[in-house]
């Protein structure tokens, strides 16, 4: 983890004893360990509730993937009111055309040679 060797922990092991004497070296040993174990209590908390969390995505996420995808029902043809109204006006204005169409048209006999 920090890659320190059994000399470079001697010497950090000096130095603590000097300044903190001999004394107090276990306190201060104690203490530190105190806070080294609360710290973590605190990582593995947030760890948790983080894990928790991406749980609560996942398992949807997971089920939708693994469920087999069924093909949405197909939805039912409803009637225009005003498409079916303009259909029936272009029938009714087409089937008039037609009429004065016929009314328009004279036959003429053919002529005799």
């Amino acid at each position: 983890m920090f890659n320190i060797g059994p000399w470079e922990l001697a010497l950090i092991l000096l130095v603590a004893l000097i300044v903190v004497g001999p004394g107090k070296l276990p306190e201060v040993a104690k203490s530190i360990g105190k806070g080294i174990n609360e710290f973590k209590k605190v990582t593995t908390g947030y760890k948790k509730e983080f894990q928790d969390a991406m749980d609560g995505v996942e398992s949807p996420v997971k089920q939708l993937v693994e469920e087999p995808q069924m093909a949405p029902a197909p939805l039912e043809k409803q009637e225009d009111p005003i498409l079916n109204m303009a259909n029936s006006f272009e029938s009714t204005v087409l089937e008039k055309k037609e009429e004065a169409a016929k009314a328009d048209t004279v036959s003429v006999p053919a002529k005799e040679q």
